[in-house]
């Protein structure tokens, strides 16, 4: 047998750029023709999602804490607790891209934790069959720490309608106000910051154990990997 014969395969171009695919998945269908003067008078339109999102969350907490003991004694995080929690982030994503997170989009959010196949705003998590016992008691508080603090920096926290992500959005407005057109490069980096973000919630909150990786994977869709 030959020397080169031995030798292992080297990796191709492809194999090297290829990417691990994320549970999470956040997407924005980019549109853009929008109206240049409804995004004055979003924050009235969305008072009643705010009203309900704010009892949502509360239930969240509590799930989550319910998730938190379950995944320490089984395993798994039970499914009608995951739904849950899962549809809160969904319908926070859809306000937030429909107002000051994105103000991507004029079609008003649908008041629904399920999925809407046609809204252009889309989340959803992959149910994991197993989880970490010993990563729960750290990944919420030590592990994501300097997710954290990435997040923090680029966005002002996990919510994003302040931060360069509510940055963009303003600019964004402006534009529509003045000529009528949402500019696609802010669109696509918008969605990038909102698509880390929304990785760094869900390991928080212990719908997963993928670490979120320090990447800004922006555009309207999740890279295929």
């Amino acid at each position: 047998m030959s020397s080169t014969s031995a030798m292992p395969a080297m990796p191709t171009t492809a194999a090297l750029g290829k990417r691990p695919a994320s549970p999470v998945r956040l997407e924005g269908e980019y549109d853009p023709v929008l109206s240049r003067w409804l995004w004055l008078v979003k924050w009235l339109l969305v008072i009643p999602h705010y009203v309900a999102l704010f009892f949502l969350w509360i239930g969240l907490f509590f799930t989550t804490v319910v998730a938190f003991f379950a995944i320490l004694i089984t395993g798994s995080y039970p499914r009608a607790l995951f739904g849950y929690t899962v549809g809160v982030l969904r319908w926070t994503w859809r306000v937030e891209y429909y107002a000051y997170g994105s103000l991507a989009t004029d079609r008003y959010p649908p008041f629904t934790l399920h999925d809407v196949a046609d809204y252009p705003a889309r989340l959803d998590i992959a149910h994991p069959e197993h989880l970490s016992r010993g990563l729960v008691l750290v990944k919420s508080w030590l592990l994501i720490l300097p997710q954290l603090l990435v997040v923090g920096f680029f966005t002002g926290g996990l919510r994003l309608n302040v931060g360069l992500a509510g940055l963009l959005a303003f600019y964004a407005a402006v534009t529509l106000l003045f000529k009528g057109h949402y500019p696609h490069g802010m669109h696509d980096l918008n969605l990038g910051l909102h698509r880390w973000a929304a990785r760094v919630l869900a390991y928080g909150l212990l719908l997963t154990d993928v670490y979120p990786p320090y990447r800004l994977d922006q555009g309207d869709r999740e890279p295929a990997g």
